[in-house]
């Protein structure tokens, strides 16, 4: 990045786990030791960081829009830079932190702060579901389930969310999914139905190890409901980035994709909950964002 530029930062204070006053300040140090000018924004409500970003974009005044919070701020502010020449970028505050984790940024907020002085962007694909803007994971299903239920109260974090997939795993059942992924069918039962633009859900849990943000394609994961005795063998896998080594995971790519069920669903788009629905429509959107990372690596 070069110096004597500016900078947006919109901060989700409700991210993760909780604020840390010491946040703001760690920005302001690093800009003023790279000659940047800051500009820090607070979000008040949901949406609020998709409204910053957009006016950000409109002005063209900032170099980088950086999303300071997790997945789901990621998300709203990719809401307003999504086909814009604005640039992105992610310090990550949250409980998963996924896309973040996947493009190579540190989790350690001291350690992503070098992002700042970073000159690396990459043109990153994104893609819709029903309308709505994913760029990291989403998925309908056991996930969709859970995520309604995490975001009702749920503990955030690790930990909280593995509680209450422990808690509801045996009540929820697999499902038929008739689904059309450019042009040819597949029928297959699944207990989740991830769609991976990049790796992971977060916390370096892989659901689609070999996904990549920019080459124009989706992964389309489908996993079945794995016997309770074999989980802590298939948790391994998953956290080692080996699940398509599973005999109960199934992994296609494709651009463009239809679903019908007979009943609704629970689906999130990149771990937000959404509406219960019995349609969906969903298409890649490549090289729609462009997103500052670490290094020129391959992401």
């Amino acid at each position: 990045m070069n110096e004597n530029k500016q900078v947006l930062f919109i901060i989700n204070k409700y991210a993760g786990t909780g604020y840390q006053t010491s946040v703001e300040g760690r920005i302001l140090s690093r800009c003023e030791s790279l000659h940047i000018e800051p500009t820090i924004e607070f979000t008040q409500g949901p949406q609020h960081a998709t409204e910053l970003a957009k006016v950000a974009a409109a002005s063209k005044k900032f170099e980088v829009v950086f999303a300071v919070g997790g997945d789901g701020t990621v998300n709203e502010v990719a809401q307003g830079l999504v086909h814009t020449t604005q640039t992105m970028a992610i310090l990550p505050k949250g409980s998963g932190n996924g896309l973040a984790r996947h493009l190579g940024i540190s989790v350690d907020f001291k350690k992503a702060l070098d992002l700042i002085g970073s000159s690396f962007t990459i043109s990153m694909d994104s893609f819709l579901i029903n309308d709505k803007l994913s760029v990291n994971v989403s998925g309908i299903g056991f996930d969709g389930h859970v995520a309604s239920l995490f975001g009702k109260g749920g503990k955030r974090g690790l930990i909280g969310y593995t509680k209450l997939v422990l808690k509801e795993f045996f009540s929820f059942q697999e499902f038929d999914a008739e689904i059309t992924i450019d042009d040819t069918s597949y029928k297959k039962k699944a207990f989740v139905l991830a769609f991976a633009n990049s790796s992971q859900f977060g916390n370096n849990a892989r659901v689609s190890p070999n996904a990549s943000v920019c080459d124009g394609l989706m992964d389309i994961c489908f996993i079945r409901k794995v016997p309770i005795i074999q989980s802590a063998g298939f948790a391994q896998k998953m956290f080692m980035g080996q699940i398509e080594k599973s005999s109960f995971v199934d992994i296609v790519q494709g651009k463009v994709m239809t679903l019908s069920f007979s009943h609704s669903m629970p689906y999130h788009v990149d771990g937000e909950a959404m509406a219960s629905a019995h349609q969906f429509s969903i298409s890649m959107q490549p090289s729609s964002l462009s997103m500052l990372v670490p290094t020129a690596n391959q992401v």
